[in-house]
This record gives structure tokens, C-alpha cells and sequence, in this order.
């Protein structure tokens, strides 16, 4: 009975060989970064058309917080306050910092991951304001200001990228911690409060559209699912359990 090679069998058999190093999980990686890319693109595809209902929500929703925030100055200051603390440069210096611990500490590979997933998004950020070029919200008196095109948010996007690759470093670390659940449910709250927090400051703010802002945050996700599905693979090619995950990020004992 003639077997197949390895170079004999079809493109799709080789991608689906449950034994092969890569098989599913190179699949599943590439259909994971796809399917998470397609909410991203239904909006860049509105904001580009200038759809009218969506123009009319993000122009109705800048308005309105304009308004607020004309007539209070102190809350505009603390929302200032809030963008400036998680703005992208504090975020990825986080980032960094943890990632050259958890490095010193053994857990290579997930520092890596976090470095060129912050770093990724970063490029990635930039490469799609110049492409849309889409201009920013302008008012008579505004109460703040911000350089460079409008869609995604760099802030939004950033804010749930960092937000999401700090908690997949910091939850293996709980496994030994009492009360896990409840530190697990805080960490959730805190990375969730940041990315939907820091996205809707820019708008209260006047420097972003609402849909830079649901731009910004699926951009985020999308690139931290890619990198994370990758990294899966990169362990799973060397023949590390894949069912691990990140657990990694476990500071080795001394």
C-alpha cells in the first residue's frame, strides 16, 4: 500500500495532519487572525464610504460630549489626566519593563511575544492613520487638541493591545496566589476599565470620532490574537504542549 510523502500530499492535508508539528494549529492561527480582522474591516470600510448613519452617530455623540464638556472644565481635566496616564508611551514602556523582567526571570518566549506584539501594533497603528488619512473631529472652542490623522485611535488601540498582552503575562502568576478567583475578576476589571476608559476619554475629548475609537480597540485585539495564535504555533513546533499557553510567563525558581 503506497503511503504519501510528506511533499506528495495536498496543501490542505499537510495544514490538517493532526500529527504534523504545525497541522491544525498553523490553520486555526491564520483563521483566528482572519476572523477577528473582520469587524475591523467592516468599519474602515463604513468610515471610508462616509456611510451616513454612522457619520450621523459619531458627529451626533462628538457633539453632545463636546457640550458636557464645555460646561465643566474640572471633569475635562480629570479625563485629561486619565489619557495622558495610559496614553500609548507609558503603556508600552509597561510593557517593555515586564517583558525584561519575565526575561531576566527564564520565561523568554512570552517576553518576546509581548515586545513584538506592543511593537507590532505600534507599526501597525501608524501604517493604517497614513492610509486612511481621516481627519479629526474640529470645533469653534475645543478643549483639547491632538497631532496626525483620526482612524483608528492610536490610544484605543493601544489601550486594549497593552491592556490584553499585561494580563496574559500577569494571570499565570495568580495560580498560586490566595483568593485567585477574586484577584483573576480585578485584573479583568482593571485591563477592561483601561482599554474602554482610555478609548472613550478621547472622544469625551474631542480629538477622536467614535468609530476611531471601535476602530482602535478591534485593531488592538485583532493584533494581540494574531501574535498570540503565532506564539501557540512557535510552541507546538517545538513540541511544547500547546495546552500550556501562556503559563510560561510562571517566574522560574532560583
Amino acid at each position: 500500500m503506497h503511503v504519501p510523502t510528506e511533499d506528495s500530499r495536498t496543501w490542505w492535508a499537510r495544514r490538517l495532519d493532526p500529527h504534523s508539528s504545525l497541522g491544525p494549529r498553523l490553520t486555526l492561527a491564520a483563521a483566528a487572525a482572519a476572523v477577528v480582522l473582520i469587524p475591523f474591516s467592516v468599519i474602515a470600510m463604513l468610515v471610508v464610504s462616509r456611510w451616513s448613519p454612522l457619520r450621523a452617530l459619531d458627529e451626533r455623540v462628538a457633539h453632545a460630549l463636546h457640550a458636557f464638556a464645555r460646561s465643566r472644565p474640572d471633569w475635562v481635566g480629570a479625563v485629561q489626566t486619565w489619557t495622558d496616564v495610559f496614553a500609548p508611551t507609558p503603556l508600552r514602556l509597561l510593557v517593555v519593563l515586564l517583558a525584561a523582567w519575565l526575561w531576566w526571570r527564564g520565561s523568554r518566549r512570552v517576553a518576546l511575544w509581548a515586545v513584538t506584539t506592543i511593537a507590532a501594533g505600534g507599526a501597525l497603528g501608524l501604517l493604517l492613520k497614513l492610509l486612511f488619512g481621516r481627519a479629526r473631529p474640529e470645533f469653534l472652542e475645543p478643549v483639547s487638541s491632538a497631532p496626525g490623522y483620526s482612524f483608528p485611535s492610536g490610544h484605543s488601540m493601544t489601550a486594549a493591545l497593552a491592556s490584553a498582552v499585561l494580563l496574559l503575562m500577569l494571570l499565570p502568576l495568580t495560580d498560586r496566589l490566595p483568593y485567585r478567583g477574586l484577584v483573576r475578576a480585578a485584573m479583568w476589571a482593571a485591563a477592561l476599565a483601561v482599554a474602554i476608559g482610555t478609548g472613550l476619554s478621547r472622544v469625551a475629548l474631542g480629538v477622536h470620532w467614535m468609530s476611531d475609537v471601535l476602530g482602535g480597540w478591534t485593531v488592538g485585539i485583532a493584533v494581540v490574537a494574531a501574535t498570540t495564535a503565532a506564539f501557540e504555533t512557535w510552541r507546538g513546533a517545538a513540541h511544547r504542549p500547546v495546552t500550556e499557553g501562556l503559563r510560561e510567563a510562571r517566574p522560574v525558581t532560583r
